[in-house]
């Protein structure tokens, strides 16, 4: 009965003494009180027998300081959710009501998540999107960004529970729970919370394009810059995740890039060709000479332009095939680009029999050239004409030039117009065209 004599002979002195030789001993989880915390060692020896009965885990609520919610109705609240998370019976090293709580706070955490995902990072993308293929009617992120926001408020809600002063006494509240069990939570929620960044980093690098300011509303540049700063993105993101990864699993980073700088020549004179074709995307968005769409002749290809990306561009050719061409060799061969083209030209020619008149070639060519000048489809008016340009013993050649916009389809057809105009101006001038077969048969 030690602790009731040290109790009544030294009074005040004892309840510090006990308090001093709990904090040295750190024999908490040895003095457990589930309601009103350690009063003293001696009361603490004499409740359990003139023994100290040590428990397996830590189930124990240490007393908790009042400062910061002393008073008023925060004051009042927090005595409220003590008294809530102090009362029922214990499962599993957990008072019913902390039992509640941590319940709850897994509750907060999925709506928080689901709340991100749905509503708050759509009306980010919709308020700070540059492009209007982007709202927040259509754009849904991907499940990560919920599972990250999960994971980071739980862990939040767990540090503001367990909090602790230097002297091991809780700050903000004081739950009865297991506490070596919620320190493992709290871990695993942050270590899935970093994992998940990475992960939620990676897949949103996509949505780069939305963020990106070009001159005028220029949507092919737009897509190739996007193409380029998302293959940075996802590179930049992998070697910060390797490393990220790496210090969770308690690699030593000094050393590891301490190797790094001593291989890095190593790695720069192997890879030398990556970097001449990372230079050249770098190139290619600087200086432009074909967009994602375009479509180009580089070397013996052609072919629209479908992704430029760190180390090569790749083609879509007419045949719906596939080719893929490293960045260094287009930055250093002739580039043709169709897509920049102003205007397209069209150029048939007319064979005659050699025995046409030269005032019937001379009226299809000003007909000709007149009817096509007129239809609207025609530009470049003054650079349009109709001539003789050649005379053989056997034809005589009748040479066009004219003039549409840059447009595939406007072309097809304004050359088949142009093709069933000069049939039907050289009929009504009395010209024969020339056919090799029914001369060589005569």
């Amino acid at each position: 009965m030690v602790g009731a004599l040290l109790s009544k002979e030294l009074g005040g002195s004892a309840l510090l003494l006990a308090r001093h030789v709990w904090r040295l001993l750190g024999t908490s989880e040895h003095l457990c009180d589930h309601r009103d915390g350690i009063q003293s060692l001696g009361e603490a020896v004499h409740r359990t027998g003139g023994t100290c009965q040590a428990h397996p885990r830590t189930f124990y609520r240490r007393r908790r300081r009042r400062q910061p919610f002393e008073g008023g109705v925060l004051g009042r609240t927090m005595d409220r959710l003590d008294n809530f998370m102090a009362d029922g019976a214990t499962i599993g090293g957990f008072s019913t009501g902390t039992l509640v709580v941590v319940i709850a706070c897994a509750a907060l955490s999925m709506a928080a998540g689901i709340l991100s995902r749905r509503m708050i990072f759509p009306r980010l993308m919709d308020v700070f999107s540059k492009i209007e293929r982007i709202s927040s009617e259509n754009v849904l992120p991907p499940k990560s960004l919920r599972w990250m926001v999960v994971f980071f408020v739980m862990w939040l809600s767990l540090d503001w529970l367990s909090a602790t002063d230097e002297m091991g006494e809780y700050v903000n509240a004081a739950p009865v729970w297991d506490a070596d069990l919620i320190d493992t939570v709290e871990v695993i929620s942050w270590a899935g919370f970093i994992l998940l960044v990475l992960l939620t980093a990676y897949r949103l690098v996509d949505y780069l394009d939305a963020f990106i300011v070009v001159e005028g509303d220029d949507m092919a540049a737009r897509r190739s810059l996007a193409s380029v700063a998302e293959s940075i993105g996802r590179l930049a993101v992998v070697v910060v995740g390797f490393f990220v990864i790496a210090g969770l699993f308690g690699v030593n980073l000094n050393g590891l890039i301490a190797g790094l700088g001593i291989t890095g020549l190593a790695l720069a004179l192997a890879a030398k060709d990556s970097v001449a074709n990372v230079f050249g995307a770098i190139s290619i968005i600087i200086d432009q000479p074909f967009n994602v769409g375009d479509w180009i002749v580089v070397e013996d290809a052609e072919g629209e332009v479908v992704t430029i990306g760190l180390r090569t561009t790749m083609l879509r050719t007419g045949a719906d095939t596939m080719i893929t061409i490293p960045n260094s060799n287009i930055t250093n061969s002739p580039v043709e680009n169709f897509s920049h083209r102003r205007f397209r030209r069209i150029r048939p020619r007319f064979d005659f029999e050699e025995d046409s008149d030269a005032a019937q070639l001379r009226q299809f060519c000003e007909s000709l050239c007149e009817q096509v000048i007129a239809d609207p489809r025609s530009t470049k008016r003054e650079d349009s004409w109709v001539r003789v340009t050649e005379t053989l013993p056997s034809k005589i050649t009748v040479s066009t030039n004219f003039y549409c916009a840059s447009s595939g389809r406007t072309q097809r057809e304004f050359t088949e117009d142009i093709l069933l105009m000069a049939r039907a101006r050289g009929n009504e001038s009395g010209l024969v065209f020339h056919e090799p077969r029914r001369r060589a048969q005569m």
